[in-house]
């Protein structure tokens, strides 16, 4: 399994475990709410960086 794999089903685990422990919303907040929280605590050139990384894989 590739390291992307991995990452995948971590996160859906994650995902799981938290709605079970705090509800549905709570869980759904912290599941966008962190990943948000995290790109905008980068600098202008490292949000430049990540989109045209994610652009660049749109196109593959």
């Amino acid at each position: 399994m590739s390291n992307r794999g991995k990452v995948a089903v971590a996160g859906v685990v994650a995902a799981i475990v938290l709605f079970w422990s705090v509800g549905f919303w709570a869980g759904l907040l912290v599941l966008i709410g962190v990943p948000a929280a995290a790109y905008l605590l980068l600098d202008p050139s490292q949000r430049r960086r990540v989109r045209g990384i994610s652009r660049k894989q749109i196109g593959r």
